[in-house]
C-alpha cells in the first residue's frame, strides 16, 4: 500500500474520508509543515516515501523542473480546485491500495482518473 502526505491546500474531507477507508495518510499540518515551501513538502514526501497529493498548481511547475533537471520525488497526485472530493477520495484509494510508490516516482497523476 501507498502511504499518503497531504499538502496544506488539500482539503480535510479528503484526508478523513481515505482514513476511514483505511489509507495510510499524513497531512503536513500533522508533520509539522503548515508553513513549509512547496519545495521542501515535496522533498518531505520523498524522505517519507509518500505519495503527495495537492491541488496547488505550483506543485505542477515545480515537478516538471525537478523532472528536467532529474531530481528525484516521490510522485504527485494533483486534483483541480474542483469539489470533486468523493472521486479523489475513490482514486486516491485506488491507487494507495493497487500501485506501488515505484510506478509514480518522478511522474505527476491528474485526477479525478
Amino acid at each position: 500500500m501507498i502511504p499518503l502526505y497531504m499538502d496544506v491546500h488539500a482539503h480535510g474531507a479528503v484526508t478523513s474520508q481515505l482514513r476511514v477507508r483505511g489509507v495510510d495518510v499524513l497531512t503536513a499540518q500533522e508533520d509539522h509543515r503548515r508553513k513549509a515551501e512547496d519545495e521542501e513538502l515535496l522533498e518531505r514526501a520523498r524522505e517519507l516515501q509518500r505519495l503527495i497529493f495537492t491541488q496547488d498548481e505550483d506543485f505542477l511547475a515545480l515537478a516538471s523542473t525537478w523532472q528536467r533537471s532529474k531530481r528525484p520525488f516521490a510522485g504527485i497526485a494533483y486534483g483541480t480546485r474542483q469539489r470533486l472530493f468523493g472521486r479523489y477520495v475513490n482514486d486516491l484509494q485506488l491507487i494507495a491500495k493497487a500501485t506501488e510508490l515505484a510506478e509514480w516516482e518522478n511522474a505527476i497523476i491528474f485526477l479525478p482518473l
